[in-house]
């Protein structure tokens, strides 16, 4: 990670408002989710406040046509809040603004001790590589100073010099790394 990569003010401001922000940066099929699920349990069980985002390539839908909240919507509210005792949802049509950038979604979130942001491997944050040869493409740390380590189940096919390896099954090992990232080797001595 020896070259700077520059960020705008908003990003900055953005991270500035949660103790430390980091990427699970891959392909479609290398395992993405299934470590972040991992990682958010792990790290939820030694007391830190975890938030995530998650970046989709399509179309979707996480209400249910028919509910409330989906006719407000489709009625053509820009926003609605679903709130119980037990959670609150937030839907926003983007509708011609286009995607939300990152900037905006960290914004929206209440501060955490760490964000794990899943996908948007091509914003300029810190990011954990997951490699796996299962999915045909090459690794992403060739071509991006941000990626501080990759998680793989095959190191031999890295390419070298590759940054930090680490075993994709050790969730306590990458857990650790994120928290010395983050600063909190209380955190990390504990993993």
């Amino acid at each position: 990670m020896s070259e700077t990569v520059e960020m705008d003010a908003a990003l900055t401001t953005a991270i500035e408002r949660h103790g430390f922000v980091v990427g699970l940066a891959g392909w479609s099929g290398s395992g993405k989710t299934t470590l972040a699920e991992k990682l958010i349990a792990h790290l939820t069980a030694t007391g830190l406040d975890i938030a995530t985002i998650k970046h989709a390539h399509h179309m979707f839908d996480a209400d249910k046509p028919g509910k409330d909240s989906y006719r407000h919507r489709a009625a053509g509210a820009r926003q609605v809040i679903v709130s119980s005792r037990a959670r609150s949802v937030v839907f926003t049509e983007n509708r011609d603004q286009g995607e939300s950038t990152l900037a905006d979604l960290l914004s929206a979130l209440a501060p955490a001790d760490i964000v794990i942001v899943e996908g948007y491997k091509r914003e300029p944050i810190p990011k954990v590589e997951i490699f796996r040869t299962e999915t045909g493409k090459s690794p992403l740390f060739p071509d991006d100073p941000l990626i501080a380590a990759v998680a793989t189940d095959a190191p031999d096919a890295l390419p070298t010099p590759a940054p930090l390896t680490l075993d994709l099954n050790d969730v306590p090992a990458i857990a650790a790394f994120i928290c010395r990232m983050a600063g909190r080797e209380d955190i990390a001595a504990a993993s």
